[in-house]
């Protein structure tokens, strides 16, 4: 009886096996329409990408308002360092004061174009974004040429603190050429 017991249980596994096969269980039904949850993925993306580009941006205006910070205090020390050089320029340097004035203020201004500061160069021609004209003089050179520089300009990285001062050319004077003038005929 051993055997038919086995046999038994083995064909009441098979019937079993069969009728599982057989049997279809339904996958459970979502309450939320397919083209809804498109949308919802899509919204989620969208609003994923736009925190990225928020970040970014803010990012960029920490960076901004630093340098605009830097540039303030630049700003604040420029009329110290004009003072200083005038004061270099009065002093005698062979002294040791006027060594150590010299190497206090070689010891600035290398920190401050480390960390930014530039001068504005006294370009030939006179930039109106960089310079601003104190006077002007007849002169051999072609009008709008620079031909002194009265007060250094400084930048700090691309913000402008302080113009240069410069004085430009107006050209020949018309009047020691005899008189000669030009007129525009209309």
């Amino acid at each position: 009886m051993g055997k038919e017991e086995n046999q038994d249980k083995n064909a009441e596994a098979a019937e079993a096996g069969q009728k599982a096969e057989n049997t279809h269980i339904p996958e459970p039904q979502s309450s939320v329409p397919t083209g809804e949850v498109a949308e919802m993925r899509d919204r989620l993306l969208r609003l994923a990408a736009e925190f990225d580009n928020y970040k970014k941006r803010v990012a960029k205006e920490m960076s901004e308002a630093k340098n605009f910070g830097k540039a303030e205090l630049a700003a604040k020390l420029i009329p110290v360092i004009d003072e200083l050089e005038l004061a270099m320029e009065n002093a005698d340097i062979s002294t040791e004061h006027g060594k150590g004035m010299k190497i206090v203020f070689s010891n600035l201004i290398t920190a401050l174009k480390k960390e930014g500061l530039s001068e504005i160069e006294g370009k030939s021609s006179y930039d109106p974004y960089l310079q601003e004209i104190v006077m002007t003089r007849y002169s051999d050179k072609p009008e709008g040429e620079i031909l002194d520089t009265v007060r250094k300009g400084y930048k700090w990285g691309g913000i402008l603190i302080r113009p240069a001062s410069v004085i430009v050319s107006k050209g020949q004077d018309h009047a020691e050429e005899g008189g000669k003038e030009t007129k525009n005929k209309e």
